[in-house]
């Protein structure tokens, strides 16, 4: 079996970095045509000190452009980046009432502007609400102080901010929680699939076997009738290991700027064709034929894809595996093969004394998994159904229906390497 690991990448915080890049280049080019074209209260230059504004404007153009791959996700954006952007907008807010002399005097906007906004919008993406207080805590300060008077307007601006900047970090973080949980959701999911195609494995082999051992072992008698107790009490740790349920450590990242990640393994078979190409039911189908097992089919080739054909074909031979343990040795079989257009349908019939009511719920509370794994998991991995119609003294018929149309799989749990 050859298998290749897929990492699946999730993260609901990359529209916001994409988002935080194009509001600091607006707001970039916003504040540079507002000390252009702005004018202060009578209708004049808003600034006494020109060379001041553009100074700093042009730094924060050449800024802005030459660290915008800086805030394109959680992992180029590092904590010294974030200093020294904030320390660029600081810088802006406390450079106001030297370039334009009546700031302190009536509310206008700084030379940053509404840029500002996107140096604590970056810390409240990165680290959630607290380092957004924090950072919309300094700038508070800077704009009382720039203000020197502080008006309601001020007061109301310095606000806005800190409390936008803190609830989007809170939004961050709760989102962040609930894409782990998802992630380890999918996780446990794939886990569990995994374990239950092995468990199906297992039972069509080593189960099967330490059963007849222990039937036959039973019946001879002697050591031999040792040899069969061992294997009995093999066979149920060995059930109760694959019906377990253990979850393995979670290897969801807990590492916010790679976001949460779940890691899977894909597992194809070597043998056979690939699972893309088309396969013909009957030529898996047909070694089952012989004296007591009789095989009927459409006469015409039902294709499948491979993966499909080969488990519906194993679900079958399950199926006559419990004809052959459970009905007797003189109890007749046939499978019948109908091509559908949307699905291929395969019933399995035996003429033995059928299955008493409860049985098969009890079967699997006891761990015997056959029916449970073999039959009805692999043909609901194959988004088909298995139903199962047994009267007693009438014979048993497992009806198996399997869509024509590949389903997606999401994948098998598998260790990172």
């Amino acid at each position: 079996m050859a298998k290749r690991e897929r990492v699946v990448r999730m993260s609901v915080e990359l529209p916001l970095w994409r988002a935080l890049t194009g509001y600091r280049v607006l707001t970039m080019i916003y504040a540079v045509l507002l000390a252009i074209f702005g004018k202060d209260n009578v209708g004049q230059q808003r600034f006494e000190r020109p060379w001041v504004a553009v100074a700093y404007l042009a730094f924060l153009f050449v800024w802005t452009l030459a660290t915008l791959p800086k805030v394109r996700s959680a992992a180029s954006c590092t904590k010294r980046f974030l200093v020294a952007d904030l320390v660029v907008a600081l810088t802006g807010i406390l450079l106001t009432p030297l370039a334009d002399f009546d700031s302190q005097s009536f509310d206008g906007p700084t030379l940053p502007s509404i840029w500002t906004a996107g140096s604590v919008l970056a810390f409240a993406i990165k680290g959630g609400w607290r380092w957004a207080a924090f950072a919309s805590t300094f700038v508070a300060v800077a704009n009382i102080i720039q203000r020197g008077e502080p008006s309601r307007d001020t007061y109301h601006n310095v606000l806005l901010v800190w409390v936008a900047s803190i609830a989007i970090g809170y939004v961050v973080e709760v989102a962040r929680a609930s894409e782990r949980t998802l992630a380890r959701a999918l996780e446990i999911e794939a886990t569990t699939r995994e374990r239950e195609r092995l468990a199906r494995d297992i039972h069509d082999s080593v189960l099967q076997v330490l059963a007849m051992v222990q039937r036959r072992g039973t019946a001879i008698g002697g050591e031999a009738a040792e040899l069969g107790r061992m294997a009995g009490e093999q066979e149920v740790a060995l059930r109760t290991l694959v019906s377990s349920g253990l979850v393995p450590p979670t290897r969801v990242s807990e590492d916010a700027a790679e976001g949460a990640v779940v890691r899977t393994v894909d597992v194809d078979d070597d043998e056979g064709p690939g699972d893309g190409a088309a396969c013909d039911l009957r030529a898996l189908l047909a070694p089952h034929a012989g004296s007591r097992t009789s095989f009927a089919e459409p006469g015409a080739p039902v294709l499948l894809p491979a993966e499909s054909a080969r488990e519906l074909a194993a679900a079958v031979s399950a199926a006559l595996d419990n004809v052959r343990v459970h009905a007797g040795p003189d109890a007749q079989a046939w499978i019948l093969v109908e091509d559908e257009p949307d699905e291929v349908i395969v019933t399995v019939r035996d003429d033995g004394p059928g299955i008493p009511e409860g049985r098969l719920a009890q079967a699997e509370g006891e761990g015997r998994l056959g029916v449970a794994l073999s039959i009805r998991g692999r043909l609901r991995d194959l988004g088909g159904t298995a139903e199962l119609i047994s009267v007693p003294g009438q014979g048993c018929e497992v009806e198996l229906k399997v869509p024509k149309a590949p389903k997606v799989s999401r994948g098998k749990a598998g260790s990172a390497r």
